[in-house]
């Protein structure tokens, strides 16, 4: 089974769930300000679920590509939507700052919350 770490947290996971899912149902501070409020609810088309990821995922579908495209998002930034990635293996997860959480100074990371300075 894999493993997510990410907030502080270790979480097993069957393979193939969804990334979104498996930090919600944790507990974990997915969204950043008012994307808590406002987002897609994981249909893609929103990319405030944007986090970084080390580990074994789904390749990007065509969802998670053309919001990456679109700015605030860099196709450049390693970044995926959890929303659209299925957990395959033992994976590490960062989150940004930024309302789509394309920004550059690490909220979290699979430590645990990083203090704002």
């Amino acid at each position: 089974m894999p493993t997510v770490n990410a907030f502080g947290k270790t979480i097993a996971c069957p393979e193939g769930a969804n990334l979104r899912k498996v930090l919600i149902e944790n507990g974990i501070e997915l969204y950043n300000g008012n994307a808590k409020i406002i987002n897609c609810m994981g249909i893609g088309s929103c990319g405030t679920c944007a986090v970084e990821i080390e580990g074994e995922v789904s390749e990007p579908n065509w969802k998670d590509k053309t919001r990456r495209s679109l700015p605030p998002h860099s196709p450049a930034k390693n970044r995926r939507l959890a929303c659209q990635t299925k957990v395959l293996g033992d994976i590490r997860v960062t989150k940004y700052d930024g309302f789509w959480g394309q920004g550059d100074r690490v909220v979290w990371t699979q430590e645990g919350k990083i203090a704002q300075q």
